[in-house]
């Protein structure tokens, strides 16, 4: 089983950045596939982006160009650094691991984007 556990959320400006992380709980190198999802108030979760085990990524067509996901094995963590940030990105956004059949999720952090 896989804890995920998300920081760096906080309030930007629009076109500020912020910079993601998810800390596993344990080594991230064999899971098949971590990534973000995002819920606004009132509306579903989405998919936002997505790291594969062999660093393969993707990205949902709203953020490209301004996000970026990337990880590091030796710290367990896997990152989400968010440039040119809009309003329409103000949501929770969750960390994701899939592995061995099962589909894990952090707590939830607050990404709010205001002027």
């Amino acid at each position: 089983q896989v804890q995920l556990v998300e920081s760096g959320g906080g309030m930007v400006q629009p076109g500020g950045s912020l910079r993601l992380s998810c800390a596993a709980s344990r080594s991230i190198s064999r899971i098949d596939v971590m990534g973000w999802y995002r819920q606004a108030p009132g509306k579903q979760r989405e998919y936002v982006a997505s790291i594969t085990w062999n660093d393969m990524t993707h990205y949902v067509d709203s953020v490209k160009a301004r996000f970026t996901i990337s990880r590091d094995n030796a710290k367990k963590t896997v990152y989400l650094q968010m440039n040119s940030l809009k309003p329409e990105d103000t949501a929770v956004y969750y960390c994701n691991a899939q592995f061995a059949g099962y589909s894990y999720w952090g707590q939830g952090t607050q990404v709010t984007v205001s002027s």
